[in-house]
């Protein structure tokens, strides 16, 4: 079955009309064989494509360095969207926590690329994977905050993973794979940048991601659609307000006028989002750290810890189980101890 999956990916069709296709005729191998027979139309190049073995393109891609996940095997944020990709062309290591997307226009102002960067600087940091598109400006400027840090990012691309588009962006991708993070396509390698390929990576943008950021936007522009997708998966979306007046804030204006969140500047940004996706990891490193040094030597009770520590007892407890399941502490006559428990 997976064979005929990969098979119909490289026949390039675009998304929405694939998965219509599954949907009416219930297998990529019926869809694959109405191609050959002719009753699909799709270009000469794509009915060839759909009858090249599926041994001979898992060679193509080995030789490529490219993994092919399916979608019971993508994170299940992304996996579990009506929207989600068949099929996934990686490079690198797509990370299975949630991201923050952060996005917006190729025609950014020099703040909105001064902003972008911060951001992806700052949710690195953080220790968050910061997704976007690789594209110039608003996507460019977040990847470069990323790498800096030396965090994980990920570029999601509207054509083959093999291609980098905007050339001009070709090192940068390379930084992303040499700092563990991924470039990732629906679409096989070798496809072109086309136009209409662009509209639908963009889901795919906000379904790796707990929470969409909109640094510019035009009204009409591609940071929308990820925006627009985002609040169809239930995902939070922020943007960053702008002059009225000016083109590339009346697209976030608009996003916070109809209830997106707004987002004044980078320390605010890691606010927002410790509230969806916990603290970051720096911070509850610190936090577990300092809960070890209050209970050592002789071990505390959790009333006790709640009490020095003036935080709520859900918090708490939620720090005591990671600190456990790491092997940190362990529970002895209603204490709280340091380290595992010898012998169960």
């Amino acid at each position: 079955m997976n064979d005929e999956r990969l098979r119909l990916a490289f026949v390039g069709m675009h998304p929405t009309r694939r998965r219509l296709l599954l949907e009416k005729h219930g297998s990529a191998r019926s869809v694959l064989g109405r191609i050959e027979q002719g009753a699909e139309k799709v270009p000469d190049h794509a009915r060839r494509a759909a009858v090249v073995p599926a041994g001979d393109r898992r060679e193509e891609l080995t030789s490529a360095g490219i993994q092919v996940v399916f979608r019971e095997d993508l994170p299940d944020h992304l996996a579990s969207l009506p929207d989600a990709p068949d099929v996934l062309f990686v490079r690198g290591r797509l990370p299975f926590e949630q991201g923050v997307a952060v996005v917006g226009t190729r025609k950014a102002t020099t703040y909105g690329l001064r902003l972008a960067e911060q951001f992806g600087h700052a949710l690195a940091v953080a220790g968050w994977p910061v997704v976007s598109g690789l594209a110039k400006g608003v996507d460019g400027a977040a990847h470069r905050g990323a790498v800096a840090a030396g965090g994980v990012t990920v570029a999601v691309l509207g054509c083959g993973p093999d291609r980098w588009y905007p050339a001009m962006h070709r090192r940068l991708g390379e930084s992303i794979l040499e700092a563990n993070g991924a470039v990732v396509s629906e679409y096989p390698p070798g496809t072109p940048p086309s136009g209409w390929r662009f509209p639908p990576r963009n889901r795919i943008i906000s379904g790796l991601s707990a929470v969409s950021v909109v640094v510019e936007a035009r009204r009409d522009g591609g940071a929308l659609i990820t925006a627009k997708s985002a609040i169809e998966h239930g995902r939070e979306v922020l943007a960053v307000p702008g002059d009225v007046d000016r083109p590339t804030s009346e697209g976030c204006n608009l996003l916070i006028r109809d209830g997106a969140i707004p987002v004044l500047g980078a320390e605010d940004l890691v606010a927002a989002i410790s509230l969806v996706l916990g603290p970051p990891a720096t911070v509850a490193a610190r936090t577990c750290s300092d809960l070890i040094a209050l209970i050592e030597p002789i071990g505390r009770t959790v009333d006790w810890i709640v009490e020095q520590t003036r935080r709520p007892v859900g918090d708490v407890l939620a720090d005591l189980a990671r600190l456990e399941t790491a092997g940190a502490i362990h529970w002895t006559n209603g204490l709280v101890v340091p380290g595992s428990r010898v012998g169960g």
